[in-house]
């Protein structure tokens, strides 16, 4: 079997009922492990690594194929201690529509309580957003899944496809009197002027709970 087939087999090991059960319990879109079932796309470092952390799969049996399917113990335990994953990224070369940052393998974690039901951490590159978030701060997002319900006024990570042009920016989130437009705001008026674009050109929506000072990680 090749790795992809070897996760199509955990899919049945791990007795999930379909496709979305198993991508949610190691936080992928569906569409993602699809693409891994289907082998458009190989099995990520991340992925493997995440099986190992939630399901206990070896590594090395997802790699080769030998040794047991599951490890005794996981290979790196979650706990709080270990908080959430820092990546040393700048979204705007982001070359995924859904940024794939949960496939890298982070910087370290930090381990902030308040922001300890984020996605991840990330820096802020340019001043478009000065001085709410500035260059070399960094930002704690949380993905939001449901963009049926937006809390408008606050700042967004924003991943758009190509019906956008490929936005990935930092703005606030205004309301279009078009329910099916949102209206993209810089606080920084050397930035330009308001951006409208269609809600379903968003691929990604990660909202900012927070920045943190560097001396916190």
């Amino acid at each position: 079997m090749t790795p992809n087939e070897r996760v199509k087999f955990l899919l049945g090991k791990l007795g999930f009922n379909t496709q979305k059960d198993f991508a949610d319990s190691i936080n992928i879109k569906s569409g993602s492990l699809s693409d891994i079932l289907r082998k458009r796309v190989g099995v990520s470092s991340a992925i493997k690594d995440r099986l190992a952390l939630i399901h206990h799969v070896s590594k090395l049996w997802l790699e080769t194929g030998e040794g047991p399917v599951f490890n005794e113990q996981p290979t790196r335990p979650v706990t709080e201690k270990e908080g959430i994953p820092y990546y040393d990224i700048d979204i705007e070369e982001l070359a995924s529509e859904n940024l794939q940052m949960m496939e890298r393998e982070p910087i370290y974690y930090v381990n902030y309580k308040p922001f300890n039901d984020c996605s991840a951490y990330l820096p802020v590159f340019g001043n478009s957003m000065h001085p709410a978030y500035s260059a070399g701060d960094i930002i704690a997002v949380k993905e939001i899944w449901n963009r049926d319900v937006l809390v408008w006024g606050e700042a967004y990570l924003i991943i758009t496809n190509k019906k956008a042009n490929d936005l990935r920016c930092i703005r606030f989130l205004q309301e279009h009197p078009d329910p099916a437009k949102v209206i993209l705001r810089s606080c920084n008026a050397a930035h330009g002027q308001d951006v409208t674009i269609d809600r379903d050109s968003i691929a990604a929506l990660y909202i900012i709970k927070g920045k943190i000072t560097r001396n916190l990680i």
